[in-house]
């Protein structure tokens, strides 16, 4: 059988339509994933070709996957960063949707209070176990989307569960049909999918969907999730570990619409943005995430590296303010109380500050020549130096005229500079280790410069 693509614009051969695999004993990958030792990255050298939507957006999951890694959030915490993540996302809902628990009274009122605030973006969706009976807590609620957890590797369905493919495939089309008739869309949880039998079960059980969403007339959403950060995004990887391949045929094996697809990685293996990425390229409409990327483990794909990342790929922010991506860094540190790491790229303390005296020479003359972009205008973040025994000249000189100085500016050749550094090559000859603090320089400045002194006359 042929039929025409409509995207690419070309007949093509109607792909075989895989049935559910039913097998006694699970298929656990031991090739690939041998438990005692680092899994293998195989590949059968199948390229498929590259399918970007034409709209790609981001979820949220900050106070469902996100939370379950920090002490709590309060329900006034909840509020302001939904606030801040409306505002990062901007008019056109950039930041789509975010998730809830709604297990416990808290919960409950976190929603109520964001719902409160009358904002369309993000939309308000709820997180449930697949059971019936969780149902009336969405509805209850007036929410119009829920996530199903749907666990889709024999891991799941048969260590955990305790189940075959049969009956976990009919209990999650039950628990679909339950929310299909509550008039709820459901958004199916494809979890471990980088470790699931792609053509024994997942493409069986996206296909039984997609029937069922035609049946109802209402959208059946999946997110894939990369449980446990084992998707690999490289040309010609084998799946079940293969970005590529999993969005290639949930879009071209399953019939499942780009705009009902999100892909929910972690980043155990430094892969959570790269395989995000090339999620998008290969025919995902929706990228989840959390704010600074928290979450288990090694936490979730950062929400705010996918606004950076977007406006990379389409060349545009199409209405995300940039700059409260600073704001929500402080909210967290100053408010919450979590400690980012320091070097994490865009919200660190030490995102866009260098310790190296050449590469402070290079700022003194040119901030283009060592800084990403321009961090004052685009993220309301000047870059700085950190004043070590590595600094030199010039990064003293950078310290005093972004620290210090308004009109005037210090060149680095100055007699005083000279003398500072004098000062602090004999404090780290003498063993210090830390950096020398803005209220050190500040000491300094008056000594040995007391011209370029704030309270100078």
């Amino acid at each position: 059988m042929l039929k025409f693509n409509k995207h690419r614009r070309t007949l093509e051969q109607e792909e075989y339509h895989y049935e559910l695999q039913d097998v006694a004993e699970p298929n656990l990958f031991r090739a690939t994933f041998p438990y005692t030792d680092i899994p293998k990255i195989p590949f059968n050298n199948r390229v498929v070709p590259m399918n970007p939507p034409e709209e790609i957006w981001m979820t949220d999951t900050t106070f469902r996957d996100g939370q379950q890694a920090l002490p709590p959030f309060t329900v006034e915490q909840i509020v302001d960063l939904f606030v801040l993540m409306h505002r990062l996302g901007g008019p056109q809902g950039m930041i789509r949707q975010t998730e809830f628990f709604l297990y416990s009274d808290k919960d409950k009122k976190a929603v109520r209070a964001c719902m409160e605030k009358g904002l369309r973006y993000p939309e308000i969706t709820a997180w449930i176990r697949a059971m019936k009976s969780d149902f009336h807590i969405v509805k209850e609620m007036g929410l119009k989307e829920t996530g199903i957890l749907t666990s889709c590797s024999d891991y799941h369905i048969y260590l955990k569960l305790k189940k075959t493919r049969r009956e976990a495939l009919d209990m999650y089309l039950d628990i679909v049909r339950a929310a299909l008739e509550e008039g709820i869309v459901p958004r199916c949880h494809f979890e471990d999918i980088t470790r699931a039998d792609f053509y024994g079960f997942v493409i069986p059980f996206a296909r039984a969907l997609m029937k069922l969403s035609k049946e109802a007339k209402i959208p059946i959403k999946i997110r894939a999730c990369d449980t446990l950060g084992f998707g690999v995004a490289y040309p010609g990887a084998a799946l079940p570990r293969n970005v590529d391949g999993i969005m290639y045929g949930l879009t071209t094996l399953a019939d499942v619409p780009s705009a009902w697809i999100e892909w929910h990685g972690h980043n155990d293996f430094y892969r959570g943005l790269t395989n995000a990425t090339f999620a998008w390229l290969y025919g995902c409409g929706a990228i989840n995430g959390t704010l600074l990327g928290i979450g288990e483990r090694t936490g979730n794909t950062p929400i705010e590296a996918l606004c950076i990342e977007y406006t990379a790929l389409r060349g545009t922010r199409h209405g995300m303010d940039l700059s409260v991506i600073t704001e929500i860094a402080r909210y967290f540190e100053d408010v919450i109380g979590y400690k980012i790491p320091p070097m994490q790229p865009f919200v660190g303390a030490h995102f866009n500050v260098t310790r190296a005296g050449i590469h402070a020479d290079g700022l003194l003359k040119d901030q283009e020549i060592y800084n990403v972009f321009d961090t004052q205008t685009i993220l309301n973040r000047a870059p700085d130096v950190a004043i070590t025994d590595r600094s030199g000249l010039a990064g003293i000189a950078f310290w005093l005229n972004t620290q210090l100085l308004k009109e005037k500016k210090i060149e680095k050749g100055h007699p005083g500079i000279a003398r500072i550094k004098d000062w602090i090559d004999e404090q780290f000859s003498a063993g210090r280790v830390n950096v020398v603090s803005d209220e050190e320089m500040l000491d300094l400045v008056k000594k040995y410069i007391p011209e370029y002194y704030p309270n100078h006359k």
